[in-house]
């Protein structure tokens, strides 16, 4: 059972641990991104912890755990660690899984596909935390029943360093970072992710965008957060700060997205591909079951109170995933 305390403290650090005292029905994950300057090497890093309900006879499926992907191919391979291989700080972002460690710092990693270690060669860059807004999920990161929570950890970061990767060496040096974390019991039942720090018109510029459908007491709802850094400004479209979605239409190419809010109207049009499965977790184990593309493009526009246009432009090297009921996830209310 997890403290007052440190559920405050959880509150105050998104992208800390908040699994300390948890024993059961809970998960805890990391998503590291990095991409060589020249785009040639895409890969997401997911470290974490799951620990599942108990059955009956008091087992469960804990285990911690080092997801890769590689977003160029789409292969993915989910490597699991004992639990007891699993360290985590309770107040920073520093994580241990066997010989991997993570940390706001950069990444030193010891696997079959990746070996080597990657600095930051400029600061993480989190969304902002008070405690009436801590951070992306806003007053709704107050309740502690939610499902899922969701932390910014970075919208973008330089890299340095080299790789080996299944055997040949590669240079990260003036490479992108994004990181972000997801913590709860659950996943969402329907969904849709999409993140870019790859825009043309801005190298600075990063776009983080997710709806889902919210259990909420005996109901449900459909709940959106989106965060749009530019111009060294962070603008948000989010359920809590009254905006108001304009459409949303998922078909098989694309994804067609358009809000407006106290920052004005955001219109996307991303442009869905072909990905990797990646193991999300459920009650009882983590499934091989979403699929992540890094392959796909986000066409963006930002109009200003007054309808100037204020950005414009597409987002390659563009992480996405589309999954769950999606006929319900764009029916609720």
């Amino acid at each position: 059972m997890q403290s007052p305390a440190a559920f405050i403290r959880g509150v105050k650090h998104p992208e800390a641990f908040h699994g300390q005292g948890k024993t059961t029905n809970f998960f805890e994950g990391w998503y590291i991104k990095i991409v060589s300057a020249d785009k040639s090497q895409r890969w997401a890093v997911i470290p974490g912890i799951f620990r599942g309900l108990k059955t009956g006879d008091g087992s469960s499926s804990d285990q911690a755990f080092v997801q890769v992907l590689d977003g160029q191919t789409g292969r993915s391979w989910f490597h699991e660690f004992a639990v007891e291989d699993f360290k985590a700080d309770t107040k920073s972002f520093d994580v241990t899984v066997g010989e991997n460690h993570f940390s706001s710092r950069g990444v030193k990693l010891d696997l079959p596909q990746l070996k080597g270690e990657l600095t930051y060669s400029s600061e993480v860059d989190p969304w902002p935390v008070t405690f009436a807004s801590p951070g992306i999920m806003g007053w709704y990161g107050l309740v502690p029943f939610m499902e899922c929570f969701h932390g910014i950890v970075s919208f973008g970061h330089s890299l340095e360093g080299r790789l080996d990767i299944e055997g040949t060496e590669h240079d990260f040096a003036g490479g992108r970072g994004y990181i972000e974390k997801d913590w709860g019991q659950n996943f969402p039942a329907g969904y849709v992710w999409l993140q870019s720090n790859h825009f043309e018109a801005e190298p600075e510029a990063s776009l983080v965008a997710s709806v889902a459908i919210i259990p909420w007491l005996r109901s449900a709802f459909r709940g959106f957060i989106i965060g749009f850094k530019h111009h060294g400004k962070l603008h948000k479209w989010t359920t809590y700060n009254k905006t108001v979605e304009q459409q949303l239409t998922i078909d098989d190419s694309h994804i067609r997205w358009s809000l407006s809010g106290p920052d004005g109207v955001l219109e996307i049009r991303a442009e869905r591909a072909s990905g990797g499965l990646l193991h999300a977790p459920l009650r009882t184990e983590m499934q091989k079951r979403v699929e992540e593309t890094m392959l796909a493009k986000i066409e963006v526009k930002h109009f200003d109170k007054n309808g100037q246009l204020v950005f414009s432009s597409i987002g390659d090297c563009a992480a996405m995933e589309v999954f769950g009921d999606l006929e319900r996830l764009l029916n609720i209310d």
